[in-house]
């Protein structure tokens, strides 16, 4: 090999190591760079937070889901409802806003659930707790007299408008829950007064067809003559024809009950806070209020206790119950 030739290979050579060592030394200041970025943010998350709770401000928590993804979160209203209550050990306001995501984003029927022992401090202490259960009764169809007698069993101080009147005294600044339609609404001042007609849930018993029905109908006719002595006639003939009709029918059919609801007797004159177009004459609803006492209708005087007298309640909610009851 010449001199020349050695002397490339050498350069080379060197060219490759110096090639390398900048490769090196450019890939460990990358890695320094990126290093150092990350430290730098930490540092100025953590003098961030510092200040905040220097100056008596809460650190920013991280961001939770909106309520209404909640409730649309589970396909079933009972997994909805055992994932709110897996949140009790952490944070019972967290619990109950996800309760409530149940309660107003699913088909949410279970009466049951929500009275039990898990909830039962909840429903004592939240103030839109007596909301929660009337939105519930709704749903489940406003049978609002069989209901109550469960809220009762839990000790849960909701009571029926029949109760109130019977003993205004006791019952009265206490919700009442009430099945009822608007007969009318006038306005007093600045706030409507609807005039409430409590209604009674019930049902029909009809059959309705199911499947195929078949029906025969069939027509013979008989004609014929007869020949005798017919008295003072004498000999003579009659004819005649006799005609006969049956129908077969074959049909396949269910017992069918619908709910109706009726008048329970009972009226009573309900306060709102602002005029409510959905709230309107003709149709049912299940109606949360607070009992404010009797007052004595027009034409009577408030000294005579035989004078007709009707209950005035604060409507606090209403709901318009389902067209199917679940028991």
């Amino acid at each position: 090999m010449s001199a020349f030739q050695k002397m490339s290979k050498g350069v080379a050579r060197s060219g490759a190591a110096l090639l390398c060592a900048v490769a090196v030394v450019g890939c460990g200041s990358s890695r320094h760079s990126h290093s150092v970025d990350a430290q730098e943010s930490q540092r100025r998350s953590m003098e961030e937070r510092s200040a905040l709770v220097d100056r008596g401000e809460p650190a920013p928590r991280p961001s939770r889901p909106s309520e209404k993804a909640f409730g649309a979160r589970y396909a079933t209203p009972a997994q909805c409802e055992v994932a709110a209550r897996k949140l009790l050990p952490t944070s019972r306001d967290e619990a109950w806003v996800a309760l409530r995501s149940c309660v107003q984003y699913s088909h949410f029927t279970l009466l049951g659930a929500l009275l039990s022992d898990a909830w039962a401090e909840e429903l004592r202490v939240r103030p839109d707790a007596a909301q929660m259960i009337a939105q519930v009764v709704a749903k489940r169809g406003g049978s609002v007299d069989g209901e109550l007698k469960l809220l009762h069993e839990r000790k849960v101080p909701i009571f029926g408008l029949a109760a109130a009147i019977a003993q205004p005294d006791i019952y009265k600044g206490r919700y009442v829950l009430l099945r009822a339609q608007v007969a009318d609404v006038r306005s007093e001042g600045d706030k409507p007064t609807v005039w409430l007609v409590e209604q009674e849930l019930g049902s029909v018993e009809s059959e309705q067809p199911v499947g195929y029905a078949t029906r025969k109908d069939s027509v013979s006719v008989h004609s014929g003559a007869v020949g005798g002595d017919v008295g003072l006639l004498g000999r003579s003939n009659l004819g005649g024809q006799i005609s006969t009709s049956e129908r077969e029918q074959n049909a396949s059919t269910v017992r069918r009950f619908d709910n109706v609801s009726g008048e329970t007797g009972l009226e009573a004159l309900g306060r709102l806070p602002n005029a409510d177009p959905f709230f309107a004459p003709g149709k049912d609803f299940v109606v949360l209020a607070r009992f404010d006492g009797l007052r004595t209708t027009s034409g009577g005087s408030e000294d005579d206790d035989d004078a007709p007298k009707l209950p005035v309640l604060t409507v606090v909610g209403y709901y318009e119950p389902h067209p199917l009851v679940v028991y």
